[in-house]
């Protein structure tokens, strides 16, 4: 078994090294340089057709790739501790804080990145005007994460950390890293980007 990933700062490898992390579980990763086109390589291309990372390859030469689909591979195969939840209830606020994630804040982070940031003009064809229009989507998805965290709950869904809290958590790093960070005001945000950095998968 091994993982094709990539190097921090990338979002998506991260969210699965760190929850193998949270796991105990160690999966050899290879990173394929998407800097330097590594992701378009025929090689690559025949693991994941769409030519992203992570992809999981097992022994037998399947393939898995998305990174929610991998980590609940891992799941059903190490269920402690529980990452997706265990009642209906857990598993749907879950489902719902995983997505609220991936749409609220990565989307938006992914487009700046695409087509505002200098890092990627380079590589394809940028909508500069719509990437910049991201900001102001990211800051105010921040800002409603704020208040839903006022209520004083450790973690996304409440009192357990899930992986809810990791695709947050890669989301608002990796935007750090491109210029978008958390504003001063959201308190809360900050206050638990403290706790998921102070985790020791967060090194991951």
């Amino acid at each position: 078994m091994k993982l094709y990933g990539e190097a921090m700062p990338a979002p998506n490898p991260r969210r699965v090294r760190i929850f193998l992390a949270e796991k105990g579980v160690e999966v050899p990763e290879i990173r394929i340089g998407m800097m330097q086109g590594g992701h378009r390589s025929p090689e690559h291309l025949a693991r994941n057709s769409l030519g992203q990372v992570p992809v999981l390859e097992l022994d037998d030469g399947t393939t898995i790739s998305e990174t929610i689909a991998i980590c609940r591979y891992f799941e059903v195969l190490h269920p402690d501790p529980p990452l997706f939840g265990v009642s209906a209830l857990e598993q749907a606020q879950i489902e719902m804080w995983t997505r609220r994630m991936e749409f609220r804040l990565m989307v938006p982070i992914g487009m700046f990145w695409r087509h505002a940031h200098p890092l990627t003009a380079r590589l394809l064809k940028q909508n500069v005007e719509f990437g910049e229009s991201n900001r102001e989507v990211v800051e105010k998805g921040q800002l409603w994460l704020d208040r839903e965290l006022s209520d004083g709950r450790p973690y996304l869904t409440g009192d357990t950390y899930t992986i809810a809290d990791i695709a947050g958590q890669t989301a608002l790093d990796f935007a750090d890293f491109t210029s978008l960070s958390t504003p001063a005001e959201a308190k809360h945000v900050l206050a638990w980007r403290e706790r998921m950095a102070a985790r020791p998968s967060a090194s991951a």
